[in-house]
């Protein structure tokens, strides 16, 4: 056998394929093999901007000793956990199970028929700190193997019961109330950093969904403050714009420098809301550099974006990004230096590695800051770059498309909406097979893989964002399309909500239900509420029926554990809200389209421009030849206005 990751697509596998490792993708030729010698799977789950993962795979894999004890006893499968975080999510619940807690790099053993019996993250060359050596967890797992395989195998029923106990979560008959919204919010401040900023301790990780729970339910204190303190700390990216996965410390200082796809597209569009809400200029600022970061560093040009850069460059953690004190005087030259170091925090001791600083906005603005951070710019820009994981991946393209094209609406910036626009069809071209059949990933100009439940449910919603801000009717027609594609493909017919597979997926060990929101809203969320708002637009109450489904299932759980379902509780939320429904139609509407757009308004669903089969605009007319807007709730509506100030008052 030789390692055969040479043909994949994923930057990470590829990374891998000149291991000594015999390593497989994941597929029927490494199943088949398990199965015929009847040895344990070793699946290896990663990504390619995981620092530790390089760090396991230069000390271990790398080895040709340890790696040919991986080849004799098992069959070895590299996984790349964006592409199939089906086996990803089978593993780390597996490995959460048996040692109580996870993360990558995540290396799983599963018996030949697909069961995990053993799991744990990373595993040191030699035993420090408590921990095996990576050696001794092979041959212990080996052994057990070899002596008790048959009392593994009887233990992998409660394993596949325990793996499948979200799918088993029964809905519940209690009303969703507004009363418990208010003490999902109340929950929040238990665990809230007044000092701080966000939620929790260190490592400290941006929470996106609570922060836009909040400001839908009218908070301001925790969510505006978080969102200062992140646009302040070194998480942010305060040369180039974006953030960091998440920060080390509870202060936002020193982050773990790896920059996501999907927390800049999140971010981006909390900081929008945020100052749509709070009219702060540095919140829309921030907004707008995350975007303009995106689009300079992460799309592609066939306008999709790709999933990530590395923490690492030239091999060391955050290289690109942080600054020797003298260097940083002396690129911003003489004049600049003093009020360029009393704002970025420098000092000669830094606040990271080696006496490096991680740059953060803490103290007086100078007046030439723009000079300044050009001049940064400029110079770090010579450096060696991370690299970059050009794969392009349905949900995570969809949540950029989401907020470009609400940006672009609510800023007046069409090259945002272009942008949204460009990705939206790249996706619905690229990323369908021949029968039309949404896939999940894309690179070198090929779309594999089915799409799961949040390739779906995300790029529901940004059709939805993607109609109300262009008002082209074929959004809304492919979000129609979408849904019913969804609610067939992964609906859970008798106990509501929805599995994270399709209905024709490849058989594991079992079949899931992604619950929780972070770091990213789960399927079952974002279903819920693009369902919801695709019902107020076409009328169809099926949609609010599924959407209703989810709710019931996980509503009584997120008022309890608000921090993990802070977008099944933007859902709720909006399912309790009188929300209102407008219509625009006639000529030269825009002045009315910027009164809807003018306030952050979490609580309404819009449409506009040609009817063309869109349901909420039938029967609508001008009035008297001038543009009208129809204010609706449930489909009745007030008279129709024409004024923007008329406008305003009928949304209030």
């Amino acid at each position: 056998m030789a390692n055969s990751l040479a043909a994949e697509t994923s930057r990470y596998l590829l990374q891998h394929k000149d291991n000594p490792v015999d390593w497989f993708a994941w597929g029927e030729e490494a199943l088949e093999l398990a199965r015929t010698r009847d040895i344990p799977l070793l699946v290896s789950i990663g990504y390619s901007a995981c620092h530790w993962c390089h760090v396991m795979e230069h000390e271990s894999f790398e080895d040709p000793d340890i790696a040919s004890v991986m080849n004799e006893r098992f069959v070895c499968i590299k996984v790349d956990r964006e592409e199939r975080p089906d086996i990803d999510a089978i593993c780390m619940e597996a490995c959460q199970a048996m040692t109580g807690h996870g993360g990558w790099p995540l290396n799983a053993f599963l018996t030949p028929e697909k069961v995990p019996f053993y799991a744990g993250t990373y595993f040191p060359p030699e035993s420090r700190q408590g921990l095996p050596s990576w050696r001794q967890v092979l041959l212990a797992v080996a052994e057990a193997w070899q002596d008790r395989r048959e009392e593994i195998r009887q233990q992998s029923e409660r394993v596949v019961a325990s793996l499948g106990a979200t799918a088993r979560i029964q809905p519940s008959s209690e009303p969703i109330r507004e009363e418990l919204l208010s003490r999902a919010v109340s929950n929040l401040r238990a665990s809230y950093d007044g000092i701080n900023g966000g939620w929790g301790g260190a490592p400290k990780f941006p929470a996106a969904s609570t922060i836009e729970l909040l400001l839908a339910r009218g908070e301001r204190e925790m969510s505006l403050f978080t969102l200062r303190a992140m646009a302040n700390g070194g998480i942010y990216d305060q040369i180039g714009g974006g953030f960091s996965r998440y920060s080390v410390d509870a202060r936002w200082t020193v982050p773990h420098f790896e920059k996501m796809l999907y927390d800049n597209a999140l971010l981006a569009r909390a900081y929008l809301h945020g100052w749509q809400a709070s009219g702060e200029p540095r919140l829309r600022k921030v907004c707008c550099e995350t975007l303009d970061w995106a689009l300079r560093e992460l799309r592609g040009p066939e306008g999709g974006f790709c999933s990530s850069l590395d923490a690492d460059s030239e091999g060391v953690e955050g290289k690109y990004y942080v600054w020797r004190f003298d260097e940083l005087r002396d690129v911003v030259g003489p004049s600049d230096a003093a009020p360029a170091v009393d704002y970025f925090g420098a000092s000669e001791r830094g606040n990271f590695e080696h006496g490096l600083n991680v740059l953060e906005a803490r103290g007086p603005v100078p007046e030439r800051l723009a000079e300044i951070k050009a001049a940064l710019f400029e110079a770090r820009s010579r450096r060696v770059r991370p690299g970059l994981d050009d794969k392009r991946l349905t949900a995570w393209n969809a949540l950029m498309i989401s907020v470009l094209a609400e940006a672009g609406a609510v800023l007046d910036r069409s090259d945002y909406v272009d942008a949204a626009v460009a990705c939206a069809s790249f996706l619905l071209s690229k990323l369908r097979d021949a029968d039309g059949r949404l896939l999940r990933t894309w690179k070198d100009g090929r779309g594999r893989l089915n799409a799961y439940l949040e390739d779906h449910a995300f790029l529901l919603e940004a059709l939805i964002t993607l109609y109300e801000s262009t008002f082209e009717p074929r959004w809304y027609h492919e979000a129609v399309r979408l849904a019913d594609a969804l609610i067939e493909r992964f609906s859970d017919e008798e106990r509501g909500g929805f599995f994270t597979t399709a209905v024709d997926h490849e058989a594991l060990a079992a079949r899931r239900k992604d619950l929780e929101d972070t770091p990213i809203p789960s399927g079952n969320s974002a279903a819920a509420l693009g369902l919801l708002r695709l019902a107020l637009l076409s009328g169809e109450g099926r949609y609010e029926r599924y959407a209703l489904g989810v709710l019931r299932l996980l509503f009584e759980l997120a008022v309890r554990h608000p921090h993990a379902f802070g977008h099944l509780l933007q859902a709720a939320d909006f399912y309790l809200a009188p929300v209102r429904e407008v219509a625009i139609v006639g000529p030269d509407s825009r002045p009315l389209e910027r009164v809807v757009r003018s306030e952050y308004r979490p609580h309404l669903v819009l449409a506009g421009g040609p009817a063309d089969g869109v349901p909420l605009l039938e029967n609508r007319a001008p009035v008297n030849g001038r543009a009208a807007a129809y204010v609706c709730e449930h489909f009745v509506c007030q008279a129709p206005v024409t004024t923007p100030e008329d406008l305003a008052a009928a949304l209030g």
